[in-house]
């Protein structure tokens, strides 16, 4: 198995749940649904975005441990700079849209540097633990006490959301609209707050739930192996 590709898979499930729950809530703020028009496939893109880092991250964290040393802050700056090619394809993939957005680097590289160190270290040890354990909920179990392992699920959805708050400020929706987004853009990261913190929860009752976990020898990745 390729687990490098296995935990990106499942990082994105992740990332995936935590944008479509996001949506739906926003759905419910019924004077901002109107913007939501425009907003939802700028949402849906940037997930899509966020995953294709996350994957050059995991992968990064999965060459480390195979020359046999931690990840660096040279490899963070590598990984920095590649991120914004994937940038570049997002605000290409907006053309045909009525919204335009600037991306800010003052603005977004310091929280995309935190939250790039933190999934590069935690995906180090995950597949560090890996190698000894016979699947991925095991490793889990023994790369992090289950504390620490929702703290630092909270705080990466954290920094993904103020990182989406600042690309949020930059868009720019039809005139008659740019009031509602702006209150668009300030409750989004209310909502994603709410919804990080939900979501950290229910992945670590999945990951810690009562049960030794049967060891996994090939098929499609989840944590329940």
């Amino acid at each position: 198995m390729d687990r490098a590709r296995a935990l990106a898979y499942l990082n994105g499930k992740i990332l995936a749940a935590y944008s479509r729950r996001t949506i739906e809530s926003l759905r419910a703020a019924l004077p901002l649904r109107l913007a939501l028009r425009h907003l939802e496939p700028v949402l849906a893109l940037n997930v899509d975005k966020e995953v294709r880092k996350d994957a050059l991250v995991v992968r990064c964290a999965a060459e480390a441990l195979a020359g046999g040393a931690p990840p660096g802050r040279e490899a963070v700056q590598r990984l920095l700079e590649a991120t914004r090619t994937i940038d570049r394809a997002f605000l290409d993939g907006l053309s045909g849209f009525p919204v335009r957005i600037v991306i800010r680097y003052d603005e977004i590289a310091p929280l995309r540097a935190q939250r790039v160190e933190r999934l590069l270290d935690t995906a180090y040890r995950i597949l560090s633990a890996w190698r000894t354990e016979g699947g991925l909920r095991l490793a889990l179990h023994a790369a992090f006490p289950r504390p620490d392992l929702e703290r630092l699920l909270r705080e990466m959805l954290r920094l993904y959301a103020l990182e989406t708050r600042a690309l949020g400020r930059t868009v720019r929706l039809p005139t008659l609209l740019m009031p509602v987004g702006e209150r668009a853009t300030e409750h989004l990261f209310s909502v994603m707050n709410e919804v990080g913190a939900r979501l950290a929860v229910e992945v670590v009752r999945v990951v810690y739930r009562p049960g030794r976990p049967v060891p996994q020898r090939s098929g499609r990745p989840s944590v329940s192996g």
